[in-house]
């Protein structure tokens, strides 16, 4: 895969207390084999699937932040990208950081409080397998702010809004960008009998062959199913957790029940 339109979903990876312990849970899980960068990268670690970038796992580098994954947005231009973020009210955490050769990164807050990466590739283009077993195939931003949300994500990069829930009772919505066919990412506003310390931040779906047979593959392995499987138009879906705690998704593409909502 290359050439990721500018605010579309290009990469992902998720930082570990146990970066070994992740690499046996989500290689078996996925079917990723691993290539750790070196010392120089911080052993940050691409996970492949069948020669395919498929994500990354990282040691987690500050205690005192929760193990997570991240959602990486691509962009031709890292320094006009953390402008456009500031001035729609994001908050830059870094960057723009030249990562070797590899690309430029920053890393920045939406006004959620949601997470969310910024890359410009150079060697590293982003997700070489999407929408397959073992590959990234969607996203969503979880937040208690999602007008403020939306707002900000129009502003900084171009995003469409359309709402599919009702906006009380379900409060879903849907981004697209210019020129790219369909939806790249999902907006859910949190639930309010949700816990209070409950975070913002983007859940990360993962394809699978089999969502049943892979939901008891993470209880075998050590990690939580906390709902699902359960049928939906777009797949067969469950909310899951790795034996670290690291919330994620999972979705058998193949199988799909109902008709999708009208966009």
């Amino acid at each position: 895969m290359s050439g990721f339109s500018e605010g579309a979903p290009c990469w992902a990876d998720v930082s570990l207390p146990d970066l070994a312990a992740g690499q046996r849970f989500y290689g078996e899980l996925l079917g990723w084999t691993f290539q750790d960068q070196g010392e120089e990268f911080g052993h940050y670690t691409i996970a492949q699937r069948d020669g395919r970038a498929a994500a990354a796992l990282m040691g987690r580098m500050n205690p005192d932040l929760p193990a997570a994954w991240g959602l990486h947005l691509a962009t031709s231009d890292a320094g006009k990208a953390a402008a456009r973020i500031r001035e729609a009210g994001g908050q830059i955490l870094f960057g723009p950081h030249q990562v070797g050769a590899t690309g430029v990164m920053v890393g920045a807050i939406d006004p959620g409080g949601s997470f969310v990466g910024v890359w410009q590739p150079g060697t590293h283009r982003g997700f070489g397998i999407v929408n397959e077993p073992g590959g990234f195939c969607w996203t969503e931003n979880i937040t208690r702010e999602p007008a403020a949300v939306d707002d900000f994500y129009e502003k900084a990069f171009g995003c469409t809004t359309q709402q599919i829930g009702d906006g009380e009772h379900s409060d879903y919505a849907v981004y697209s960008l210019p020129g790219v066919p369909g939806p790249v990412s999902g907006r859910i506003k949190r639930s309010a009998d949700e816990p209070a310390d409950a975070p913002s931040g983007y859940q990360v779906y993962f394809a699978v062959e089999d969502c049943d047979a892979a939901a008891e593959t993470v209880g075998r392995l050590g990690g939580q199913v906390h709902r699902g499987p359960q049928d939906s138009p777009f797949g067969r879906t469950a909310i899951v957790s790795d034996d670290q705690g690291v919330g994620f998704a999972i979705i058998d593409l193949s199988r799909t029940a109902g008709e999708p909502p009208a966009l």
